[in-house]
């Protein structure tokens, strides 16, 4: 997918909020930046030098994004701190900074490294800002791809959520699939129509729109591609719809037809229950698949939002790890959980 930085704001917060490819844009990078008070940072004279745009040009993007940037580390300095970092300047790095004559200032705007990287992803007159944002773009790849073993596919699976919900999730999926069986009179094809049904009503795509957005292989299940709270939403509408066959059809004294069913299952996803469920599901799903598979849901545009910094732990972090590992140490789990059953 084309990305361009300089005009969405969710792509650059993503990339802003990922530190595993901030650390490793700030080595690739190499700027060079004052040390103050445990952080780098930069003015804005050296900023407008580094993209080869005047101090003015710097000055129209504070102001008409003031709030992201200073979200993302712009800060104005002023009384005991910007006296800290002229007497800092004077002493330390008076060879280097002669960008701005700080003596009688008494405010002063600074940049930490997320700030400078955000206004690189907003300058569009700059060349300098255009190869920075191609280079953040190949690194952020790079970064999830290496965390993830080369793949973003089951990027889910490193959740240590998934396999619990995922072994719940084959539980509630027999108990609809048998009421589906036992109470509903219509062939093998009620499967996937009504477990379509299902992904329609949560997440706006049936399975091979899905497929075809994550660009799945034949082979590939699509299941095991679903975030753990997705899988339990899934098991909360199977097991719910289950139940609600199940009652209609011993109401009726006879299994259902294909209209009945209809009616019923339009009935079942209308519950005001569901909404704030559904609405979380499909937030998570866009979101995440946009930052980390670079999937884009169409019919879920609306729901997409910037992933926080604990989102980039979750997935790639240390805590996360990949299925095998995860299937080793659940195998106890497993164990209990069939024999309380």
């Amino acid at each position: 997918m084309n990305k361009d930085l300089t005009t969405s704001d969710i792509e650059r917060q993503n990339i802003l909020n990922n530190p595993y490819a901030l650390a490793e844009i700030e080595r690739a990078t190499e700027i060079k930046a004052i040390e103050f008070k445990g952080k780098r940072i930069l003015l804005k004279e050296q900023v407008a030098s580094f993209f080869e745009v005047t101090p003015r040009t710097i000055d129209r993007y504070i102001e008409s994004h003031s709030k992201e940037l200073k979200e993302n580390g712009y800060e104005i300095l002023r009384g005991k701190t910007l006296q800290d970092l002229k007497l800092l300047l004077k002493s330390v790095y008076v060879d280097d900074i002669n960008v701005v004559n700080l003596k009688s200032v008494p405010i002063l705007g600074v940049f930490d490294f997320r700030a400078f990287l955000d206004l690189a992803m907003l300058i569009t007159e700059s060349e300098r800002a255009r190869l920075l944002r191609s280079a953040i773009l190949d690194i952020v790849i790079d970064t999830i791809n290496r965390r993830t073993g080369g793949g973003t596919k089951y990027i889910n699976q490193r959740d240590e959520d998934f396999i619990h919900s995922s072994f719940l999730e084959e539980n509630y999926r027999k108990e609809f699939t048998d009421a589906l069986r036992d109470h509903v009179d219509m062939g093998n094809f009620k499967y996937p129509l009504y477990t379509d049904k299902i992904y329609v009503s949560i997440f706006c795509e049936d399975a091979q729109e899905y497929r075809k957005i994550l660009r799945l292989k034949e082979r590939d299940k699509v299941r095991d591609t679903f975030y753990s709270e997705i899988l339990d939403l899934i098991s909360s509408y199977e097991y719910g719809f289950a139940k609600a066959l199940e009652a209609s059809a011993m109401k009726l004294g006879r299994k259902l037809s294909n209209w009945e069913t209809d009616a019923l299952f339009k009935e079942f996803e209308a519950q005001p229950l569901w909404k704030p469920l559904v609405e979380r599901a499909r937030m998570k799903m866009a979101s995440r698949d946009l930052a980390f598979r670079d999937a884009l849901h169409l019919q879920l545009k609306d729901y997409i939002s910037p992933l926080k910094a604990e989102e980039f732990e979750r997935f790639l972090g240390e805590k996360s790890k990949e299925l095998a590992e995860r299937m080793e140490e659940a195998k106890e789990v497993f164990k209990r959980l069939k024999e309380r059953d």
